[in-house]
């Protein structure tokens, strides 16, 4: 499996996520490749990810000029034909912007930056990166970020709909308002798309993949495990405790 990062200018994940993909699960079959925002196609790639930064500094608004990158046509091409796409931080912000996902991302509620780990909660519809994680699994992964409040004029139907994939809870599992780093609507941590293909999240998967990092865990690789087993068709639950 083939995932394509995507570098803009400021971006400063791009390395971390191509190392998980290219190199850490190389074994698994993942590779990746790095893909530069001026292009106009992806190439052969069967998943893409638009990697966490400060994309153009995060001018005008987080998100918003990376959104009309000469790249975001062809990510938006590849998500129409049902393509996984997933989008960290800040390129959860870019795929607000560019409409790939519903809601928007706004300055956290304490005008601060946030930086330290977080819970958060799987559930909502499967999706490429979560289909084998078991349900109601809580995973430990760390945010990093200034305007991650998140979001939508109708979160009762984004619920219904099974769109809310990702929810800040507490270290055992139960959903908070003091397990909410950034104010976020219903403690949301990350969303999908109507057909689940595209998924975006606040937290940072590629920045818990390892022990040696010191966090206690790999609960972040489980995503890009997932999206391997969907790609080979496989139910296969990872992380299983």
């Amino acid at each position: 499996m083939i995932f394509g990062v995507i570098r803009f200018p400021g971006s400063n994940c791009d390395d971390d996520a191509l190392y998980v993909v290219d190199r850490l699960l190389a074994d698994q079959g993942s590779r990746g490749r790095m893909i530069w925002h001026k292009d106009h196609e992806l190439g052969e790639v069967d998943a893409v990810i638009v990697p966490g930064g400060f994309s153009y500094g995060d001018y005008l608004r987080c998100g918003a000029m990376a959104a009309h990158g000469s790249i975001m046509a062809a990510v938006k091409r590849f998500a129409e034909r049902g393509g996984p796409v997933l989008g960290i931080c800040n390129g959860f912000q870019i795929l607000c912007e560019a409409g790939l996902l519903e809601g928007a991302l706004t300055r956290n509620a304490s005008l601060r930056f946030v930086c330290k780990d977080v819970y958060c909660r799987v559930e909502g519809r499967p999706t490429p990166f979560t289909h084998a994680i078991p349900a109601g699994r809580h995973i430990r992964v760390p945010v990093a970020h200034a305007e991650g409040c998140y979001l939508h004029p109708d979160v009762d139907a984004l619920e219904r709909a099974g769109q809310v994939v990702f929810r800040y809870c507490r270290a055992d599992g139960e959903v908070a308002p003091e397990a909410n780093p950034n104010g976020s609507a219903a403690n949301i941590a990350g969303v999908c798309n109507p057909a689940g293909n595209v998924v975006g999240l606040m937290p940072h998967p590629e920045r818990a993949v390892e022990d040696l990092l010191g966090r206690g865990g790999e609960d972040g690789r489980m995503l890009f495990e997932s999206a391997l087993a969907h790609a080979a068709g496989r139910p296969t639950r990872v992380g299983a405790r």
